[in-house]
């Protein structure tokens, strides 16, 4: 059994994938702010996501994945070592 200090294997990968969210992010010079505004959000309500005192939905997180121009199996298994696998692309205005 776990004890109470110890995560569980779903807490974990969800601070995995929060984790990405934010490599990729930095990665494609995208602030908070901008994704933010993607999702209909305030940067406050974003910045929570990516802290993790909020619970992401899955549409959310498909939501996130198009934005950063990555597909969702990439999301969640980046294993967040090595950004040169991601196309850069032009961000629409």
């Amino acid at each position: 059994m776990f004890s109470t200090a110890q995560k569980s294997m779903s807490d974990i990968k969800t601070q995995e994938i929060i984790g990405n969210i934010r490599k990729i992010r930095e990665f494609r010079n995208y602030t908070q702010d901008y994704l933010a505004a993607k999702l209909n959000i305030s940067q406050n309500a974003y910045s929570k996501i990516e802290l993790g005192y909020s619970s992401i939905t899955l549409t959310r997180l498909i939501h996130i994945a198009e934005i950063l121009e990555i597909s969702l199996v990439e999301l969640i298994n980046f294993s967040g070592e090595d950004v040169s696998f991601i196309k850069l692309t032009e961000r629409a205005s």
